[in-house]
């Protein structure tokens, strides 16, 4: 089950992963940008390549607006590899395979499918402002409009912030 949610206005603690870039990736890395963080269930998968394309084809609008894009799912690296190579996408994806990080943001759920029980992880994004605080959260994410939607609040961010 979800052990710990975050909190609106908290600072989310540090983590480290590795990266489809083959590199690993630190969330502190980011401090002075916004970070977009999306949980995905499986790469590969039809819901989660139309989020990540639909990401990808958003990219340079999140850039504009200060912010980073990072995909995060249980898969491993060469997984995520073949993902990120097959659909060109952009930014990393970062692999949780022991889920401590989506036991972090509360996204590794029980989940139902055909009947059957499982551990997985729950479709959700995350908005960080440039501190690293949690200024926004999507739960049980449909993907249709998702990124467009998670695009405007990263400009309603900017512009309140101004």
């Amino acid at each position: 089950m979800a052990e710990q949610e975050l909190e609106i206005g908290q600072v989310v603690p540090d983590f480290t992963l590795p990266a489809s870039s083959g590199a690993s990736v630190t969330l502190s890395e980011f401090r002075g940008k916004k970070v977009v963080i999306y949980f995905y269930p499986k790469d590969q998968t039809p819901g989660c390549t139309q989020e990540a394309c639909d990401f990808r084809d958003r990219t340079e609008y999140f850039a504009q607006h200060g912010a980073v894009l990072l995909g995060i799912s249980g898969d491993d690296i060469k997984s995520h590899n073949r993902f990120a190579g097959k659909y060109e996408l952009p930014f990393p994806l970062l692999s949780d395979e022991d889920h401590s990080v989506s036991r972090m943001f509360g996204v590794w759920q029980i989940k139902k499918m055909y009947g059957r029980e499982f551990e997985g992880i729950a479709r959700s994004t995350f908005l960080l402002d440039e501190e690293g605080r949690l200024v926004r959260e999507w739960r049980k994410v449909k993907v249709k409009n998702h990124a467009e939607e998670v695009l405007e609040a990263v400009r309603q961010h900017e512009t309140e912030r101004k």
